[in-house]
């Protein structure tokens, strides 16, 4: 009994540790990323013209803010199901769709940008906020659930 609190003590403070990591992602962002679209879509944009945009520099600080909350998400799966079955099916879905989804950005932004500003808004937000991990670790829990 004891060492089953412990070992819960010890993956309940594990996935603190993890969640704190992705919220302070999202805390000093402006300081750690480059992304214009940061500010520009916290104001009333509908009728802004985009901000001066570097393509690269936004595709690789996307790239990286992506790869670092997937890294964390991974960890966090791990954490909590202790099943690398589990972390490589994540791991190749994260692959899939953070490929997907940065195509489809930088296709957005090149081709459609001003008419397609709320499109782009949402592809952005599920590269660099950790969505994916919030449909994940229920999938998985149920998918547990079942075969018991």
């Amino acid at each position: 009994m004891l060492l089953e609190l412990l070992k819960n003590k010890k993956k309940l403070s594990w996935s603190l540790f993890l969640i704190l990591l992705l919220v302070l992602i999202r805390v000093f962002e402006d300081q750690l990323f480059y992304d214009p679209f940061l500010d520009y879509f916290k104001i009333e944009y509908s009728h802004l013209h985009f901000p001066k945009i570097n393509i690269i520099k936004l595709f690789l600080s996307l790239g990286f803010r992506f790869y670092l909350n997937s890294v964390i998400s991974l960890l966090l799966l791990y954490v909590i199901f202790s099943d690398k079955q589990i972390v490589k099916f994540s791991a190749l879905l994260y692959m899939i769709l953070g490929s997907i989804l940065m195509i489809s950005f930088i296709f957005v932004l090149t081709f459609f940008a001003e008419e397609s500003k709320m499109t782009l808004f949402y592809i952005r937000r599920f590269l660099i906020q950790p969505i994916f991990i919030l449909l994940f670790i229920p999938a998985f829990y149920y998918q547990k659930q079942v075969k018991k």
